[in-house]
Parts: C-alpha cells; sequence; structure tokens
C-alpha cells in the first residue's frame, strides 16, 4: 500500500480512527456529553479529506484517481456519497443526543457503530472490484445489525436477528451472482467484465451471450434489491425500521438507501455495456419500479406507526428512485445519457434531506409523547410549532408538492423516463404520488385539526434543534433554488460516462 493509496482512503480511514478515539475517550471520560461533540466535530476530518480530493481532481486532466490495485477510485461520484454520507451521519448524530439516554451506559459503541457503518458505505460508493464491494457490504450490514438490536427490547431484538439473517441470505445470492459473473469473464474489475461481455458473440438474442451469465446478474440485482428495499426484497424493511431505535431508522432511511444505489449505478453503469444493458434490463427495472411504487404507497396507506409507515414509503421510493435505472437502461444513441443517473443523485440529494427533516421532527415528538403512533400526533401543531412546520415540510416533499426539493426530484427523475420512451411508467409513478397523499397529509391532518390530548409543550435540546434545522433548510432551500444540487449531481454522474 503506497501513500498516495493511503490519501485515497483518508476519508474512510479517518472516519474509522474517529469510531475508535470514540470508544477510548468514553474509558476515561465521566462527562458523556462530550461524546456527541466530538462525533460530530471529529467528522470534519474525513470532509476535509473529502473536499481535497475533489478539488485535486478538479484541477487534475483526469476525472479519476486510482488505487489499491485499482479495486478503488476517487471521483466526483464517490465524492459525492462521501459528502452525502457524512452529512447524513452528522445530522444522525445530532438527532441521537437525546435518544442515547435510553442507552446511556452503551453511548460511545453506538456512535462508533454508526461511524462504522458509514464508513463501509463510503468504501461501497468508491470500489470497482467485485470482491472489495461484498467486503464494503459486510462492513455496512455487520454494524447496522448490531445497531438495529442496541435496545434490547423484544421488538429491538428480532428487527436486529431479522435484518440480519436476511442480510446473510441476501449477501449469499449476491455472492453466488458475483461468481458465476467472475467465473464466466474470468475477472473482478468492473471495466474489464464490461471488456469481456462486449468481446461475446450473442447467441440466439440472450442478453450477454449466455444464459448462465444472466442469471449471474440477475442474482446480482436480488441481491442489491434487498440492500436498497425494493419489491420484492422489501420484507424486512417495514418490521426493522419499526423494532430499531429511531435514529437507527432514520440512519436506514437516508445512508443506506443511497449507498445502495451508489454500487448499483456503479455495477450496472460500468460493467455492463451500453449495447447489452438495453431493452432487456430497462423492462426488468422498470416492473420492479412500479411494483415497489404500488406496494409501498398502497400498504403504507394501513399503517398507523408512523416508523412502519415510513418504512413503506421507503419502499415506494426505491420504486421513484428506479425509474431512473430504467432511464439508464433504455438510454438510447445520441440521447442525453446523464440525465437517468443524475436524476437518480438528484433524487437521492433531496430525499436525504427530506427523510433527515422528517426522522429528526419525529424523533424529537416521540421521544416526548412516547409513542410512534399517528394519532399520537394529534394536536401537535400546538404543542410544537416548529416541529409541527418542519413535518408538514418534510410530508410535502415526500409527495412531490412544490416548494419542498421533492417536486424538482420527481420532475426530474420523470423527465429522464420521457426521454428514455417510458411514458407509461411516469404515469404510474405520478398515479402513485397522488396515492402517497392520503398517508402522508394524514400525519399533517393529525397535527394540525385534531384536538391534542395535552397541552404541554414538547421541548428539545440544541442538538436536535440543529438537526431540525439543517433538514428543514435543505428541503426548502433546494426546493426554491435547487440548482446548486442538480450541478452538483449532473457533475457527479458524468463521471459514469468518462
Amino acid at each position: 500500500m503506497s501513500v498516495h493509496d493511503l490519501y485515497l482512503l483518508a476519508p474512510e480511514i479517518s472516519l474509522a480512527a474517529l469510531a475508535a478515539v470514540l470508544v477510548l475517550v468514553d474509558l476515561v471520560v465521566r462527562n458523556k456529553t462530550v461524546l456527541p461533540i466530538l462525533a460530530v466535530l471529529g467528522l470534519a476530518v474525513p470532509l476535509i479529506f473529502s473536499l481535497m480530493l475533489w478539488f485535486d481532481l478538479s484541477s487534475a486532466e483526469s476525472m479519476q484517481m486510482h488505487g489499491m490495485f485499482n479495486t478503488l477510485v476517487v471521483d466526483k461520484f464517490s465524492l459525492f456519497f462521501k459528502f452525502l454520507l457524512i452529512a447524513a451521519a452528522g445530522v444522525v448524530i445530532l438527532s441521537s443526543t437525546d435518544y442515547v439516554q435510553k442507552f446511556a451506559r452503551f453511548q460511545a459503541e453506538y456512535y462508533a457503530l454508526l461511524l462504522f457503518a458509514t464508513t463501509g458505505m463510503m468504501l461501497l460508493a468508491s470500489t470497482t472490484e467485485l470482491i472489495t464491494i461484498y467486503i464494503s457490504l459486510e462492513l455496512t450490514a455487520l454494524p447496522i445489525a448490531a445497531l438495529a438490536a442496541f435496545m434490547r427490547d423484544t421488538r429491538s431484538t428480532e428487527s436486529g436477528m431479522k435484518f440480519l439473517i436476511l442480510s446473510a441470505i441476501s449477501s449469499a445470492i449476491l455472492l453466488y451472482g458475483m461468481v458465476i459473473v467472475y467465473g464466466f469473464t474470468g475477472t473482478t474489475s468492473l471495466p474489464q467484465i464490461a471488456q469481456q461481455i462486449g468481446s461475446i458473440d450473442l447467441i440466439g438474442g440472450t442478453p450477454f451471450g449466455s444464459n448462465a451469465l444472466l442469471f449471474g446478474i440477475v442474482l446480482m440485482i436480488a441481491g442489491f434489491g434487498f440492500k436498497v428495499a425494493s419489491v420484492p426484497f422489501q420484507m424486512w424493511a417495514p418490521d426493522v425500521y419499526e423494532g430499531s431505535p429511531t435514529p437507527v431508522t432514520q440512519f436506514l432511511s437516508v445512508a443506506s438507501k443511497a449507498a445502495g444505489f451508489a454500487v448499483i449505478l456503479r455495477v450496472f453503469y460500468i460493467a455492463f455495456p451500453a449495447d447489452t444493458l438495453s431493452l432487456d434490463w430497462s423492462a426488468t427495472f422498470a416492473i420492479l419500479s412500479a411494483l415497489s411504487m404500488s406496494i409501498g404507497n398502497l400498504v403504507a396507506i394501513r399503517q398507523n406507526n408512523i416508523k412502519r409507515m415510513m418504512g413503506y414509503s421507503t419502499v415506494a421510493h426505491a420504486g421513484y428512485i428506479l425509474v431512473g435505472l430504467a432511464a439508464v437502461a433504455a438510454r438510447t444513441p445520441g440521447a442525453e445519457s446523464s440525465i437517468g443517473p443524475a436524476g437518480v443523485l438528484f433524487y437521492l440529494g433531496g430525499f436525504a434531506a427530506t427523510n433527515l427533516a422528517a426522522f429528526s421532527a419525529i424523533i424529537a415528538i416521540s421521544n416526548r409523547i412516547n409513542s410512534d403512533q399517528i394519532d399520537d400526533y394529534a394536536g401537535m401543531a400546538r404543542r410544537a410549532p416548529i416541529l409541527a412546520a418542519v413535518l408538514t415540510l418534510s410530508m410535502i416533499s415526500l409527495t412531490g408538492i412544490p416548494p419542498a426539493v421533492g417536486f424538482w426530484a420527481k420532475i426530474y427523475l420523470f423527465g429522464a423516463a420521457v426521454e428514455a420512451n417510458l411514458e407509461w411508467l411516469v404515469v404510474i409513478g405520478v398515479v402513485n404520488s397522488v396515492i402517497s397523499a392520503y398517508y402522508y397529509l394524514r400525519v399533517v391532518k393529525a397535527m394540525f385539526l385534531s384536538d391534542p390530548t395535552s397541552e404541554e409543550p414538547v421541548s428539545f435540546a440544541l442538538p436536535m434543534q440543529f438537526a431540525v434545522a439543517i433538514g428543514f433548510i435543505g428541503t426548502l432551500i433546494f426546493g426554491i433554488y435547487p440548482t446548486p444540487l442538480l450541478n452538483f449531481a449532473r457533475a457527479a454522474a458524468g463521471v459514469l460516462l468518462s
């Protein structure tokens, strides 16, 4: 390992080191309030390293820097997700400051597991080789399984075990698919896989020229489908979201989904050439998209627990994001081929801001009322007007109503589908957005139109105020002026075309 390799890995190394430092500090410090402060301030180090890498790329002729025997790449695509994941980790830590009193003795371990999981996700966005992809996935999955069971009560333990078992099964399926792809192409490098597939003569119109290779890629889609909770691989999400500590649910809904789509875009855009990644794969992703949107939204209508409702909501939003992947697969020569991946990145950025705001408000309210039932949010506009306003904006954004960022995210993503001649999928997406308004606005109705069960105001600490403010500002500002986020997404997505 060279010094250059260490420099490329500096954000991940510094983040893992920060996790280790938190555990060591916990051993010698009596005042545990220093831990979240140290964790949030410590995130400045990987952020600075990421910024340095971004400026190095901007000043260099090459759009990519390779390291670790060409298994790792640093480009604007991977850095987009590093920035997103660092921001998400910071907001989740701020949101956790009150909640961690429920397991006060294990605060350091909690924050360390969050940071280790974030490290794996950041690696996932930079890997260009199947073995390192799998290792990064496991580095992400194991800390999340521990975090899901962190409350150590019946529901939390059940969610942790369910996530661990289903994650192991999906990882086995994914690994089996990778083995088949390796066995057929003779390489685990994504660019070299593309070269091998491109040199194969198609046999009888079979995609990729081999049913065995086709089967391997289908298994990889199934494995990745679990990571992003798309139908029919979503069975874990509602139960794990409901049983996990609420900040962990917040982390799962944003960071885990972003990392999952990062690796999917990297694999299916780089490893499989444009002439083979055609209508067959467009139809596959389009069908998964339609099913995820429809099932996620329809089942969410029946939910009374807000965390479970948000779980099915993320299934639906995985479907919306898959619209962009379908557009990538259906791209035609001469079309603006970056519009699909750019739409996915823009949507992920807007979705992250919205969900961070929503869950920050949910955590603040639920901590006070000791309930996750939607009916118990009655009259919250009187008890906590700021939190009610933030949660309302989040619900509006998730529905796709202006002036929130969710409106522009859907417009841009659906525009990519129209460019790819997937108008039927856009119609399904619009219909599902209308359906989703029912259960999102149900929360708003409870807060503003129902009588409160108590007149006691809902207060929340300063760190939580920062978390709520960050999510709210991101959701509103990018809704009013989306150009910076959109340009950032375009710059990051353009790397995939090089």
